[in-house]
């Protein structure tokens, strides 16, 4: 096939995803003719059936746990008994927020001379790919096109098997559920179908709930979901179906859906040319260039992280790299987030991870219910661990545990981008009454003088 003179676009982007609509908006910004290939929805697994429509489901059903505290706030008459999420109207909000953000999207792709083109995407060269019938030629390509969940154990009754999108095109939540998976992800799941009403087993074939989790938050994680009503089953696997449910070992399962929360599999589009893959992702160096100078993979693609946030940052890191800033990728900035009650939150390096690394350090954890506004709040539940190089103080990994643990972990990551130290930490000025304050007393108590310890 003979190639064009003249690209026809600086940069096209398969995916638009976090990582590659971000890529899009990043590269539109600096000038660069830029062209998205996405043949489903703008916005990918996160926005649609994912991240978003997720935690607006776990919003309504923290705001009904909430209310059912009413009491201890000193309101009456809210009659319990009446209370119940009703799935559908709280789908339906979702699904509204959902339409918002995607909107946005839309609109922000355009304001840049985006240039989105619907259709299936095949790479037949490192900068050239074909889209229906058209081949389009481009001076940098940025494959961003996601993963999907593997497929159920071949076990599982098909006739019980759910995926994350039928839950969420349900009227009507199913009475008990046994969630198949592992991670963030099929905890999330599983703590919202128990808050909604369901009956729920979870089912993992990891050896810990969280296996990318410290092990501290790891453990703590699985015992707070179990006093939280979910039995949780950890290396195990559905072996057989059974009526009205699955086997697990020995064991028969009783549940009315299946939901599938497994490990996720790259989305690798139709390749006319050598790529190489490790463990199904595509390999990328560094640079996060996929063994061409001029081909990129960001994303759940790449395998390096399985969220949204890190494959947003990949996607304007390659842009950058594109640019000519050749900046290392350094993935242990990416915080791990798990919406949970209270929420769950950790970055920079676990504790086995600085043990192998041979590093001398030092753990300093302080509880939430020595701070004031979480006090106030009724959210004392949790805590924060500071891990820390032991001569220097370099602050080496944050895990928190608070009701706004999410938020609160940026302030942690801006600390270890930085490669601050526990004296940073503790000469700033925290706003009080604030539940980001236990940063501040971390670092005190790090240094030996903890203020409200």
């Amino acid at each position: 096939m003979e190639r064009k003179t003249t690209p026809d676009y600086d940069l096209l982007i398969v995916g638009a995803g976090p990582a590659g609509y971000v890529a899009a908006i990043r590269a539109g910004q600096v000038g660069l003719k830029t062209a998205l290939v996405e043949r489903d929805h703008v916005g990918g697994m996160c926005l649609n059936w994912g991240c978003i429509p997720t935690k607006a489901m776990l919003e309504s059903a923290r705001l009904l746990e909430r209310i059912r505290q009413a009491r201890q706030f000193g309101i009456d008459g809210i009659d319990e008994s009446k209370l119940r999420l009703n799935w559908g109207a709280a789908r339906d909000r979702a699904s509204r927020v959902v339409q918002r953000l995607a909107g946005n999207i839309e609109v922000y792709l355009g304001r840049y001379g985006v240039e989105t083109i619907r259709g299936e995407a095949e790479l037949l060269a490192p900068t050239t790919v074909r889209v229906g019938r058209r081949v389009i030629e481009a001076g940098r390509v940025i494959l961003a096109t996601g993963s999907r969940p593997a497929p159920l154990p071949a076990a599982v009754p098909p006739e019980l098997a759910l995926e994350i999108d039928g839950l969420f095109a349900l009227r009507a939540l199913p009475a008990s559920v046994a969630v198949v998976g592992q991670g963030p992800n099929a905890m999330e799941l599983a703590l919202l179908l128990k808050m909604a009403g369901s009956v729920v087993t979870l089912v993992s074939p990891a050896a810990t709930l969280l296996p990318m989790a410290d092990p501290y938050l790891s453990t703590y994680a699985l015992n707070r979901l179990r006093h939280q009503g979910v039995r949780v089953l950890l290396e195990a696997v559905p072996t057989g179906g059974t009526a009205g449910g699955i086997l697990v070992g020995e064991e028969r399962i009783l549940c009315e859906r299946v939901l599938n929360a497994a490990r996720r599999r790259a989305v690798i589009p139709k390749v006319e040319f050598e790529l190489t893959l490790d463990d199904g992702f595509v390999f990328t160096d560094d640079y996060l260039q996929a063994g061409h100078s001029t081909l990129f993979a960001v994303g759940d693609v790449n395998g390096r992280s399985a969220t949204a946030h890190a494959a947003s940052a990949q996607g304007l890191h390659a842009v950058n790299v594109i640019q000519g800033v050749r900046w290392k990728l350094d993935a242990r900035r990416y915080p791990l987030n798990i919406y949970t009650f209270p929420e769950i939150a950790q970055v920079g390096l676990t504790e086995p991870e600085i043990q192998a690394r041979g590093i001398d350090y030092r753990v300093h954890e302080y509880p939430l219910a020595a701070n004031a506004k979480a006090l106030a709040e009724g959210n004392a539940e949790g805590f924060i661990r500071l891990l820390a190089e032991r001569r220097f103080g370099e602050v080496l990994g944050v895990q928190i545990v608070a009701a706004h643990a999410t938020d609160m972990i940026a302030e942690a990551a801006a600390i270890i981008q930085a490669e601050g130290t526990v004296h940073d930490v503790a000469r700033i000025a925290h706003a009080h009454p604030t539940v980001s304050e236990v940063f501040l007393e971390a670092g005190l108590a790090a240094l030996g003088r903890p203020l409200h310890e």
